[in-house]
């Protein structure tokens, strides 16, 4: 069957800046889009504007049907779940109180849930019971792909086929979508790259220099490696578009909000006051994903630190004279 015939109707669920960003790539690709969001405010603006309270400037074409029902979801072939690491479950469970399990549902949260540390699609099929789950995720900034300009990011499923399916229904000439099998591999290059990136913008924030930021990027990169490993991740994996080129982009610029997370606390804000009232995945994912890695025996100094600061243990200076007093050691 052609895929692109086999998942003509999507479904977004979360019409943030990140969802809209999705339903307008599918769209591109062809889909007939159901944008659900729970702001019925949110729904009217779209109905009357065609355009997003959440990505402005850009017009949303006829395509996508913005709905706060999730029951007008039910004819969909495909779902993605535009919604942040700590509120997927909830989401999920809404769903499966509303729509049988039926299609796949592709994940687009780059986290570790805190209260069990579980990555995102265990998260899904733990909250929905007989979903297919999948996990998008890569370097893309949603105003990026909002504007439509060239993005590449990784779509990985348990089933190869299904991955493929899915990544060539989905993928338009500016928004490129790469098939794998490795789930976990992608899923922890998403979550730690948010560490990373609020790690580095911690070090520009303390005016380190460039240099210092390089080296705190590849060493963090370097922990990252290990830790997906330890948990089953393909190094291939880990060095592509889901791992390394997330981490590039995350870490270098302040349109990642870990990135600009960082660089409030390293100016001196508390945790509180860096967030802003946004969410930062990174702060949330740090402490899960430092206990994890204590549980395989992987070391972590970098995400431990930015733990500890985030918990309000360390103060910035403090954690970062501790990194640079560690042993030296064979690179």
């Amino acid at each position: 069957m052609n895929p692109r015939a086999a998942y003509q109707s999507v479904g977004v669920v979360g019409a943030g800046s990140y969802g809209t960003a999705l339903a307008l790539a599918a769209a591109r690709a062809g889909r007939d889009v159901s944008l659900w969001a729970r702001d019925v405010q949110t729904i009217d603006v779209i109905a009357q504007t065609r355009q997003a309270p959440k990505l402005p400037g850009v017009d949303l074409p006829e395509s996508i049907k913005a709905t706060s029902s999730l029951a007008d979801l039910g004819n969909c072939d495909a779902l993605i779940v535009a919604v942040p690491t700590q509120a997927l479950r909830s989401a999920c469970e809404n769903l499966a109180e509303t729509l049988p399990p039926r299609v796949p549902v592709i994940s687009a949260a780059k986290g570790i849930e805190q209260a069990s540390d579980r990555f995102a699609t265990e998260v899904i099929e733990l909250a929905w019971p007989g979903a297919t789950a999948a996990i998008l995720s890569g370097p893309s900034f949603a105003a990026d792909i909002g504007r439509g300009l060239p993005t590449a990011v990784t779509l990985a499923a348990g089933n190869p086929d299904l991955a493929q399916g899915l990544a060539e229904a989905l993928s338009s000439p500016a928004f490129r979508i790469y098939h794998s099998a490795d789930i976990r591999g992608v899923e922890i290059g998403g979550a730690a790259k948010n560490v990373l990136a609020i790690a580095a913008g911690i070090a520009v924030g303390l005016g380190l220099g460039e240099s210092a930021r390089a080296a705190l990027v590849a060493r963090g990169f370097a922990e990252l490696r290990r830790f997906g490993e330890a948990y089953g991740a393909d190094a291939e994996t880990l060095m592509g578009l889901s791992g390394l080129g997330d981490v590039v982009l995350s870490c270098a610029s302040p349109q990642s909000r870990n990135f600009s997370y960082g660089l409030a606390l390293g100016q001196g804000k508390s945790p509180a006051e860096a967030a802003g009232g946004k969410l930062a995945e990174g702060a949330f994912t740090a402490p899960a994903l430092v206990e994890m890695a204590r549980a395989k025996a992987v070391e972590t100094p970098i995400a431990e630190a930015v733990a500890a600061i985030i918990a309000g243990d360390v103060g910035v200076r403090d954690a970062v004279a501790a990194l640079l007093a560690r042993p030296i050691r064979a690179e």
